[in-house]
Order: C-alpha cells, then structure tokens, then sequence
C-alpha cells in the first residue's frame, strides 16, 4: 500500500523514501555533479531538499534549474539560518515539514556512488525495529578535479558513546539515518553550538543507546579542496594538521561545546553512558595527576594506537 507524504512523494514497502538533505553555501562549481549523482541512485525514492545559506554565487540558479527539471516533489529548496554549516544540516534536519522513511546528508561538492542510498538502507533495514540507527562509510577521497588521491582511515574499533566523545565515526556526507534517529535530532533541537552536525549526531545517537553502522565500504568521492570546512585526516599533512590543532587548544574548546550540548539533553542519554559522561567531566577538569590517573582508567579511545597516545598527551597538558 502506498501512503503520501505531505511534500508529495509517495511511500511504499517497496521503495522506502529518502529525504536527501543537501545543504549549500557558494557551491556552484561542483554543485551539478553532486546533483546528477543523486539522480543516479539505484534506490530511486528520493526527494531533496536542499537549504542554501545565502549563496550569491550561481548556486540558487542551479538548483532551480534542477528543480525545474525534475518537479517540485523531486526537490524543495528553503532559506538555511546563514550561522555555518552545522547549524544550517541540523536545523534541515529538524524542519517539521520534512517526512520520509531514512534520511541522507549531503555536501554540495561531492559524488555518490550510484549504490550509496541502496547500500545504506540495506543496512538500516536489520536495526528498524530496534529503534535509532545511523550509518556512515569510508570515502574515496580526490582532488578538485574529480581524480583519486586516496582512501579515508578504515576504522577498526566498533562506534560506541566513548569514541564518540573524541571523535566522528564518518563524515557527514556519508550519514543516512532512520526516523527514530531523525526524531532524536530533532528532539535535541537545531539550534545547538556544537562544531559538526556528523559528529553531534554520532554523540547524540550513540549516548542514547541507538545503534550506529560503519561501513568500510565507501559511498562517496569525497573531494578535498581550498575550501572544505574540515577535510580528511587520512594524509599524513593533515594529520599533523589535526595533532597541531590538538595541542593548540582549538580540540578543547570543540569538546568543550559537545559536552555543553550533551548536558542539555542528558535525559535522553542511557544510565550507563551517563555515568562515562560524568567521568569524563571530572578526570579532564582534575589536576595533573588525576587527569593521568582518569585518562589511563578512561573507556574514552581514538580509533587508533597513535591517536590514543595522543589523547594521553593531550589530557597531561590539559588540551582536551
């Protein structure tokens, strides 16, 4: 049986609908490709909503073009709250009018690979009755001209709340989720200060109990250029980079607005993951030597040896 949503597309066992949540900001020079990849999908049930955020390059003409193109119930564009990117996909996300069955993130400068969707609900489909789930993969990641330079980290440990204090299980432009994760986003609200809408929704979803899938299987040709916001981590520049910004001081003041924002939806998070909230808390704002003692006892991990050495110097000099 086929249901109707309120923007038009239409619901069926058959063919899940996926609210592609595409977010924009001066993104006319890759905009296209990242379009014409969605239409490419093999899972075809899709509607995108795309939410500019002030562009005043051609942007806005490209995607009324597209709309033009496709119809008003293939894609709906709205005005984003011009406050950076994260603000702009959380409060995409929470927007009462947008009803679907999963939902995708999407960066305006990347390809999906035509399986990305498909692959995505396959896995999200064994976790539907178990309420919240969030999936994200690896990326191929290339230059500005569309040519592969590499491979994102392939994580080993499994997604849990205690990485997700640190660190993002995937980027943003590999996430779909299904509604019970939408309505935890949206029950935490669009408006927080947190650096990444990935990262929050890994948090969020992982501190609730919810399930989280990592697919080392990549869904994206992720491109790095001058003007990503954060970028991979896999080039041995960029890491240096990250261990730089680590040291810096720049990586306390983002935990710092995670924990501010997690505080504010604490009701929600599982007793247990509570109590590694707290404890975390309490061993990063202690002295030097109950920081020591706290980081050595911590569940708190990386996704690697070389980024657990990290955190330890970082909780010694009081950088995290």
């Amino acid at each position: 049986m086929d249901v109707t949503l309120k923007n038009g597309a239409r619901r069926s066992d058959r063919a899940p609908v996926v609210a592609v949540l595409l977010c924009t900001y001066q993104g006319a020079s890759f905009l296209e490709q990242q379009l014409d990849s969605i239409e490419s999908q093999t899972h075809s049930a899709w509607v995108v909503w795309a939410s500019d955020d002030g562009s005043t390059d051609d942007t806005l003409r490209t995607l009324e073009r597209y709309r033009a193109h496709w119809g008003g119930k293939r894609m709906v564009i709205v005005s984003g709250p011009r406050t950076g990117s994260a603000r702009n996909f959380l409060t995409l996300t929470c927007r009462s009018e947008i009803d679907a069955d999963y939902f995708a993130w999407a960066d305006q400068d990347d390809i999906w690979l035509p399986h990305k969707l498909a692959r995505a609900l396959a896995g999200l489909a064994t976790y539907e009755s178990m309420g919240p789930a969030l999936y994200g993969t690896r990326t191929i990641l290339t230059n500005s001209h569309d040519r592969m330079i590499g491979l994102s980290a392939r994580f080993e440990r499994p997604p849990c709340f205690r990485n997700a204090l640190v660190q993002s299980f995937a980027g943003g432009n590999t996430i779909t989720f299904n509604r019970a994760a939408r309505d935890l986003l949206v029950r935490a609200g669009g408006n927080l200060n947190v650096i990444a809408h990935d990262w929050w929704a890994y948090q969020l979803i992982s501190g609730c109990g919810g399930a989280v899938l990592y697919d080392s299987e990549p869904s994206v040709r992720y491109r790095q250029h001058g003007r990503n916001q954060i970028g991979s981590n896999a080039h041995p520049l960029a890491r240096l980079l990250r261990l730089q910004m680590l040291m810096s001081g720049e990586f306390k003041g983002w935990i710092d607005r995670n924990l501010a924002a997690l505080d504010l939806v604490r009701p929600l998070l599982t007793a247990e993951n509570c109590e590694v909230l707290d404890n975390f808390i309490r061993w990063r704002d202690a002295p030097v030597g109950g920081r020591i003692a706290g980081m050595w006892r911590s569940p708190i991990r990386w996704q690697t040896r070389s980024g657990d050495l990290a955190l330890r110097i970082a909780a010694l000099l009081k950088r995290l």
